[in-house]
């Protein structure tokens, strides 16, 4: 688990508390501005002007990482910056095996586990083909998937992700959700921001929304995606539904001054006689 206790950044994240369970996707929704990333940041221990407790670790003996030193965080949580440049043309085998780092000493070389490892998270990222490309040569898109393989192959129990998804095509954004929900299904804890309200509901276990640097609700999708809820925290009108096929809530929205389609008329069954 991860927990956050009465954390604040500056003037940006305001006494937020909430407790991301071990097994589970928490999503961290929220308009623009919110102060998400500020708040994952301040989990991942990245952030400066923090104040407040950040724990992680198994639910009976969580320990405070808020002033952990940076390889030992490091063999307890990764991270996925929402900016993946990287100011160096490293290969993308490169990026990858630098989540080994951790676990191995400051003279140690890598070990056929290591190799092992980072094999095994590009080929789950389907970025295997692009492993002896230089980072500097692949799309937006790309340079994502190679960093959630960083960060899988860093083998922590904690993973904190800054919008993973927001520069994937369809078929990658459900391999990576698929994915995180395969890990968290295996234990892990895995804490996501996500835009795409509709994908939070059918990925996420739990939702915490945040609006102004505050938590506003907190809970089960069901919970959380709500008109009442949603509305006021977007500014939009929203109407939400449960989507049969995965049978999660789906969301859609409009514009305040615009008006809901008309609901049509059901269809009149002809009569046989």
């Amino acid at each position: 688990m991860i927990e956050a206790l009465h954390v604040t950044v500056g003037t940006v994240v305001h006494d937020v508390s909430f407790l991301a369970p071990g097994g589970q996707v928490t999503g961290i929704i929220g308009p623009n501005g919110a102060g998400k990333s500020t708040l994952l940041g301040a989990l991942a221990g990245t952030r400066r002007h923090v104040t407040g407790t950040v724990r992680a670790g198994a639910a009976g003996s969580p320990v405070d990482i808020t002033g952990m030193g940076d390889r030992l965080r490091a063999r307890i949580l990764a991270t996925v910056p929402q900016d993946t440049t990287l100011g160096f043309e490293f290969t993308a085998r490169d990026v990858v095996s630098f989540g080994r780092h951790p676990h191995i000493g400051r003279f140690g070389r890598s070990t056929a586990h290591d190799h092992a490892v980072v094999q095994d998270a590009l080929t789950r990222c389907d970025v295997l083909g692009l492993a002896d490309r230089s980072v500097a040569t692949l799309s937006g898109g790309e340079r994502q998937l190679v960093h959630i393989a960083r960060a899988l192959a860093q083998e922590t129990q904690v993973l904190l992700l800054d919008e993973p998804v927001s520069a994937l095509d369809l078929h990658h954004e459900l391999t990576v959700l698929t994915l995180l929900k395969n890990l968290a299904a295996q234990g892990r804890t895995v804490v996501t921001v996500l835009h795409d309200l509709t994908q939070a509901g059918r990925f996420c276990d739990r939702l915490v929304l945040i609006t102004d640097g505050r938590v506003r609700a907190t809970g089960p999708p069901p919970e959380v995606l709500v008109p009442g809820i949603l509305d006021p925290a977007y500014r939009v009108r929203t109407t939400v539904r449960n989507d049969p096929d995965t049978r999660s809530p789906a969301v859609t929205a409009f514009l305040p001054s615009t008006s809901l389609p008309p609901t049509s008329p059901p269809a009149k069954k002809e009569s046989l006689t």
